[in-house]
């Protein structure tokens, strides 16, 4: 089981007032056993948005963010606890937490997903 952590900044990423693009396919990779996050753009407490992938069967424990997050699955298929409740997770399925709420994730076939945290 792999404890999530909010992801560090990568030393590419654009200035406070630079536009972002890029080709989230192309940025897609699975580590065997693993989980991979790229965050892809970040402004201070304003906003973070990164790419995670999860290879099958790995989980995130329950845990909780300092601000609010959203949760926007891209590909894959998981189940995301939040709370008490659990929801099964596939393309196009979206979430919203409050800060502090507590969620947990599991990847049941290669779940990829972008994670906004918001100011």
């Amino acid at each position: 089981m792999a404890e999530w952590q909010e992801p560090a900044a990568a030393p590419a990423l654009p200035g406070a007032d630079e536009n972002w693009a890029g080709e989230l396919e192309a940025m897609m990779q699975f580590a065997d056993g693993g989980i991979v996050s790229k965050t892809l753009v970040k402004r201070g407490k304003l906003v973070n948005i990164s790419l995670f992938m999860m290879a099958t069967g790995q989980t995130m424990s329950s845990h909780a963010a300092s601000r609010p997050a959203t949760i926007h699955v891209l590909g894959g298929e998981g189940k995301i606890t939040i709370g008490d409740q659990t929801h099964e997770s596939k393309r196009g399925t979206f979430f919203y937490m409050p800060a502090g709420q507590p969620h947990a994730l599991e990847s049941t076939d290669n779940m990829v997903f972008l994670l906004y945290l918001l100011g």
